[in-house]
């Protein structure tokens, strides 16, 4: 009797474990589905949000990952006491249910546990382990990860490859955002974050203009640009600084004394030099 109840029970609890294989590997194949070739998610990525387009177009991979560490990052910065900080972090989180949400995007939260050594290194054995990239705009990760030979993928990267490319001469509208350093400029924002500055545009604050693109710098942040508005003339304020100038020259001829432009010139061109190094400083803020 005893017998028959032992082969009755072993006989139950290999029913149980058919049915529970039956029913978890399944789950187990989509789990490893989802891993294969993951890209890891970053911090900085999140609160940047470029990563929503990307993703959205296909150009980024199909599995995301955004760890808990990450989350947990970017909940501490959300219930902190700096407001920007605080409305960065907010807006962090609501990309990444953005990504969620994206029927052909696989994202898994991973529980990754306690970030002991920080979430970049944390991201960086991730990646490691299961073979896969990370995704970042943080320049030290960046950095890091490749010497440690983990493929990163940087929207800033991809941005700066995508960028368009305008030639003085080419014309678009342009909102102006903000006020120059220099008076009467204007500074506008292309859609990839490529600073504008525009000649005469300080009266149209948050307001669009037609401008005419006149050349371009290369700084430490990246690109800026310099416009004038369309039917404006651009040396109207050189030509008004050539007044006083040309006052003195009939003044000095009519005392005799021989005419001489090299000063006044000079200053103008210092004072032009200036201008153009406090854009660029400027530009560098950002």
């Amino acid at each position: 009797m005893e017998e028959k109840i032992y082969y009755a029970v072993v006989a139950l609890q290999i029913e149980l474990l058919v049915i529970a294989l039956i029913v978890l590997l399944p789950k187990m194949k989509l789990n490893a589905r989802k891993m294969k070739n993951p890209c890891f998610v970053d911090t900085s990525v999140l609160i940047d949000g470029r990563i929503s387009h990307a993703a959205g177009s296909g150009f980024i991979p199909r599995n995301l990952v955004i760890p808990k560490s990450v989350l947990a990052e970017l909940q501490f910065l959300a219930d902190g006491s700096d407001s920007e900080k605080r409305t960065r972090a907010r807006h962090g989180l609501d990309v990444a249910n953005d990504l969620q949400s994206m029927a052909h995007v696989n994202v898994t939260i991973m529980d990754d546990g306690e970030a002991k050594k920080g979430v970049d290194e944390q991201l960086i054995i991730l990646a490691k382990k299961h073979n896969g990239t990370i995704c970042t705009i943080d320049y030290n990760l960046n950095k890091v990860a490749t010497v440690e030979g983990v493929r990163v993928l940087n929207i800033n990267e991809l941005a700066k490859e995508l960028r368009m490319d305008y030639l003085p001469g080419e014309r678009i509208t342009l909102a102006i955002a903000q006020k120059g350093n220099d008076a009467g400029q204007g500074v506008g924002y292309l859609a990839d974050g490529t600073m504008v500055v525009v000649e005469k545009a300080q009266s149209d604050l948050n307001s669009e203009v037609e401008i005419e693109f006149i050349r371009s710098i290369q700084t430490a942040a990246g690109r800026m640009l310099f416009a004038k508005k369309v039917g404006s003339t651009q040396d109207s304020r050189h030509k008004t600084q050539d007044k006083p100038a040309a006052t003195g020259a009939r003044e000095s001829n009519q005392a005799g004394n021989k005419p001489s432009s090299a000063k006044p010139y000079g200053r103008r061109k210092s004072k032009a030099q200036q201008s153009e190094d406090s854009l660029i400083r400027l530009a560098n803020d950002q």
